[in-house]
């Protein structure tokens, strides 16, 4: 018989729906496929499609309504009275789950349960008598709009060993959950509470969890195989060349907690993380090239099990214990910038050797084979698709005074949701109107939603994933007339963008080395961003991804052919309003230099027109326009056939040539 789960009280309901239900709520629901009601049947009867749908609808509202600012004194207060009972005079709270994922799931929401803030990077320290939270300067400003500023202090990333060394007392102990935190980060606090005198202490069960008591079970959502027209290359063969890998490193098997490694060496998809598509996992390569594969089994149907083969063993996360002391007197490679500390002490518990060495995936992923390139090519034809229909439908209704922030973001999904392929969105779309857009991370709510008006400029930063290709794209634009001010600083930028758009460079540079291109205008004026000007992004993957970057912080890690990069300078006027022009590019092999040596430029990739009102070509160079009317036409000429007359016209209007 069909099961009526909302009419029925939850007391109820068989134990084993009602957990299955509330773990698929705590999961994103796909904006194709909706609501897995089979995921939730198990092996039970079959349930009413719809009264499962309000049911797990609801369930994940009240686990998004969490998240309260208001409530963080009264959550700090709980924490502390549970830290006093374990004997702990502090507890470090880092956005981070288990896996190190950058987007995590709502059960590891502990430092936006706690605090009120939704950035995707950061950590909060609370003591008995104060309480601080860390961010990077993409969040500067949001964390303020976003947390008790009577209860946290807000402090950079970079003053964490510092405030842990002033704050902390000689004979205080500071604990940490392991599973949270890698053993690079763990040393940092480490030294920080030995100069102080004080004492480290990995807690056994995280004290967050103790007070949280609604917190949202672990997700649950079904695990698929990524077809071989997507990926390029079949898992086995993955696995034999990432096992010789683990062999040349000196190790009989590889520790993998980054679920991106995992999802691009088994070929496999999730959806346990919102917007990236993940499955919260663990496994162990060894170097016969097989594989075993910690999960929870009721994300794995008899489909996957065939796609993964015999030489890929299913086992449950608890398996996992067991399967690191099995290791003993073993070499073990492990990424001691991305592994859980719990992983690292338990294999030296176990008498295993750590091989500690960058995880070789990572790198594997970045270089994107011709399937991955070519599928990238063409998702960011869809995507410019979607992009002209919301510029031009911005183009004609936000000067009315009728769009805000929230109706431009829906709107902009609506038309992304029409192309092929779309499965998600790659981020929650950055939509800030006037001052807002000077929020780096900003994210729209009912509290902070603005109109788009009139002489303000509106920057809009988004994605999507596509089966075949992740895409990120950030434009600025006016609304109505620009000031001078505006054209002058959104030329600069510009500039810095073609400045990095026409780089040629010689085999062996680094995004570090890059950078300075992607600046150098604006720093002529006495301007700079606080944030990188590239990161990588991957194929129907994460769309931040390593370990290339392009950024001034200091990295040995060489671009290659195959890599796909961000490139986006911006300006923030804070108060006023952001500028950022985001485009994805692909290194590829440019004409060979002197004595043939090897030499790359950038490909772009994002087919997206750029507001011609806020340029001006008085401050450009003629190389710089002759790039500008090269990319319009191109926009023009690879988007203009796929789309509806009316659009088409504006397109023609919107990348006309520009004349110095």
């Amino acid at each position: 018989m069909d099961i009526q789960v909302d009419t029925q009280p939850e007391a109820d309901l068989p134990a084993d729906v009602l957990e299955r239900a509330k773990a698929v709520a705590a999961a994103p629901v796909s904006l194709v496929t909706g609501i897995d009601v089979a995921l939730i049947e198990g092996d039970g009867a079959p349930l009413s499609a719809g009264n499962v749908a309000d049911y797990v609808e609801r369930a994940a509202n009240g686990f998004a309504g969490q998240i309260q600012m208001e409530k963080g004194a009264e959550r700090v207060a709980a924490l502390r009275a549970e830290l006093a009972r374990r004997g702990l005079d502090g507890f470090v709270v880092p956005m981070a789950d288990e896996y190190q994922n950058e987007f995590v799931p709502r059960h590891a929401q502990r430092l936006a349960w706690l605090s009120g803030f939704l950035g995707s990077a950061g950590s909060i320290i609370v003591l008995a008598d104060k309480a601080a939270v860390f961010v990077d300067g993409r969040y500067t400003l949001q964390v303020r709009d976003q947390v008790d500023l009577e209860v946290f202090e807000t402090k950079s990333y970079l003053d964490v060993p510092k405030w842990v060394s002033e704050n902390m007392k000689a004979g205080q102990k500071l604990g940490y959950d392991p599973w949270l935190h890698t053993e690079t980060g763990v040393k940092a606090l480490l030294e920080a509470c030995e100069k102080a005198g004080a004492e480290l202490v990995a807690v056994d069960g995280n004290p967050v969890d103790a007070v949280w008591t609604d917190q949202p079970p672990r997700p649950l959502a079904r695990i698929v195989p990524h077809d071989l027209r997507y990926t390029g290359e079949p898992a086995a063969d993955k696995r034999v060349r990432m096992a010789e890998a683990v062999k040349t490193a000196g190790a009989t098997a590889l520790a993998l907690s980054a679920t991106d490694s995992i999802a691009w060496l088994l070929n496999i998809r999730g959806a346990d993380v919102a917007r990236t598509p993940l499955a919260l996992s663990y496994a162990l390569l060894h170097d016969d090239a097989s594989v075993d594969l910690f999960v929870d089994e009721r994300k794995v149907d008899a489909a996957l099990r065939a796609h993964l083969g015999n030489q890929v063993r299913v086992e449950s996360e608890a398996a996992l214990a067991l399967a690191l002391a099995s290791l003993k007197d073993k070499a073990v490679m492990v990424d001691p910038a991305s592994a859980p500390a719990w992983i690292v002490e338990r294999l030296e518990q176990g008498g295993a050797t750590i091989v500690r060495k960058t995880d070789p995936i990572q790198k594997a992923k970045a270089l994107k084979n011709p399937a991955e390139i070519n599928g990238t090519r063409a998702a960011h034809k869809r995507d410019g698709v979607a992009l002209a229909k919301f510029l031009c439908w911005l183009a004609e209704n936000a000067p009315k005074g009728t769009v805000d922030e929230l109706s431009a973001v829906a709107q902009l999904q609506a038309f992304r949701q029409q192309g092929d392929l779309f499965r998600d969105l790659s981020f929650d779309t950055i939509s800030g109107a006037g001052p807002n857009g000077a929020i780096v991370h900003y994210r729209s709510s009912e509290k902070t939603n603005r109109i788009l008006a009139l002489g303000e400029l509106y920057l809009v930063d988004s994605g999507a994933q596509y089966l075949d290709g992740t895409t990120d794209v950030t434009r600025a634009v006016a609304v109505g007339t620009p000031s001078a001010e505006h054209r002058d600083r959104f030329t600069r930028v510009l500039r810095c963008h073609i400045a990095l758009a026409m780089a040629r460079f010689p085999k062996g540079t680094t995004g570090h080395q890059l950078d300075v291109l992607a600046r150098m205008p604006l720093w002529q004026g006495g301007f700079n961003f606080n944030h990188g000007t590239g990161h990588g992004v991957g194929s129907y993957l994460g769309v931040h991804e390593g370990p290339h970057s392009i950024s001034p912080r200091p990295s040995t890690v060489a671009l290659e052919p195959g890599m796909i990069v961000s490139n986006e300078p911006g300006y923030y006027k804070e108060g006023g309003y952001g500028i950022r022009m985001e485009n994805l590019v692909a290194v590829v092999p440019s004409e060979p230099g002197e004595d043939d040596s090897p030499f790359y430029e950038l490909e772009t990739l994002t087919l997206a027109p750029i507001d011609r009102s806020l340029i001006d070509p008085a401050m450009m160079t003629g190389p710089e326009l002759d790039w500008l009317n090269a990319y319009h036409r191109r926009v023009r000429d690879e988007i203009g056939p796929r789309l509806d007359e009316a659009t088409r016209v504006w397109l023609e209007t919107a990348t006309a040539p520009i004349m110095a």
